[in-house]
Formats: structure tokens, C-alpha cells, sequence
């Protein structure tokens, strides 16, 4: 395959994937705080390491288009990087045996942090101290706890579809 050809290919890949992230979550907004977002992430990561930014920030910035640039998308501009600035960490040659335990767990912790990861800049905008900003992370845990636990099922996928896409990603790039 060609460069541009290949360049072409993963521009609509990773479209692709920003629009699936993005509708994977409104799709799963009647449960709070269970989605496919962190598993998403961490399956791009995982396959495209430093471009998986690419789909990531389209799904950022589509969630911005639809549901407005207000003061609760700002965290978003960094959260969903946390995930993957984690994942990069992660050894590539883990044994087969670790990786979907690892996976699920950093999945599930990124749900379980959201909170914390959020209340800075929700703090900051709006004018709460340090004690504000704890009561606030205080009153969010039972949802961090079902983003947790969301996380961690939905992190059962990210070993299995990241290794076919590993595969299939083989195959273009010979």
C-alpha cells in the first residue's frame, strides 16, 4: 500500500473511531456512567499508540459540537489523555496471561478517578476551595464507583478486539 494510501486509510479509521466512541456513549447514556470510552481508548492506544490521539480528540470534540463547549467539556480536553498517557506506560511485551487483568483494572481506576481528575478544573471555574472541591468529589464517588465498575466489564473487550486489530493492522502494514 502506498503512503498516501495509507495515510488515507487511517485518516477514515480514526474518524472512523472518534464517531464510534462518540456514538457508543450516547447510545449508553441511559446508564450513568457506563460507556465504551475507556476500553475504546485504551483498544487505539493499545494498536496506534501516539496517533490513538487523533480519534480520541475527535470524539472530544464531537461530544463538545453536540452537547455544547460549556464548563463541563473542558476536563474533557485532558481526562481521556490521562487514559491514554497511562496506557502508553503499560509494557508492550507483557505476558498474554497479564494483559487482559491489567487492562481491565487501569479501565476500571480511570473510572474510578474521573471525579478526582475532574474536580480541579470544576473548582477552579467555579470558585471552590479546597474543602469545596473535596465535598464535591465526596458527592460524585457513588457514580466514580459505577464508572468503575462499567469500566472494568466494559474492559473485557480491550484484549481480546486490540489483539485483532493488531492483526489486521499487520496485514496493512506489510
Amino acid at each position: 500500500m502506498s503512503r498516501t494510501a495509507n495515510r488515507i486509510r487511517k485518516l477514515v479509521l480514526f474518524a472512523m473511531f472518534g464517531a464510534l466512541m462518540f456514538t457508543s456513549k450516547v447510545v449508553m447514556e441511559v446508564l450513568p456512567n457506563v460507556h465504551l470510552l475507556g476500553a475504546l481508548t485504551m483498544i487505539i492506544t493499545i494498536v496506534y499508540r501516539f496517533e490513538a490521539l487523533i480519534p480520541i480528540y475527535v470524539y472530544v470534540v464531537l461530544n463538545g459540537l453536540y452537547a455544547g463547549f460549556s464548563p463541563w467539556w473542558v476536563p474533557y480536553c485532558y481526562i481521556w489523555t490521562v487514559l491514554w498517557a497511562v496506557t502508553m506506560l503499560l509494557p508492550r511485551r507483557m505476558p498474554k496471561w497479564l494483559k487482559a487483568p491489567v487492562y481491565m483494572t487501569v479501565c476500571a481506576l480511570h473510572g474510578l478517578a474521573f471525579g478526582i481528575l475532574y474536580a480541579p478544573v470544576q473548582a477552579i471555574m467555579f470558585g471552590l476551595d479546597w474543602r469545596g472541591m473535596l465535598a464535591w468529589i465526596a458527592t460524585g464517588f457513588p457514580f466514580d464507583v459505577m464508572h468503575a465498575i462499567g469500566n472494568l466489564v466494559a474492559g473485557t473487550l480491550i484484549f481480546p478486539l486490540s489483539s485483532v486489530l493488531l492483526k489486521l493492522e499487520g496485514k496493512f502494514s506489510r
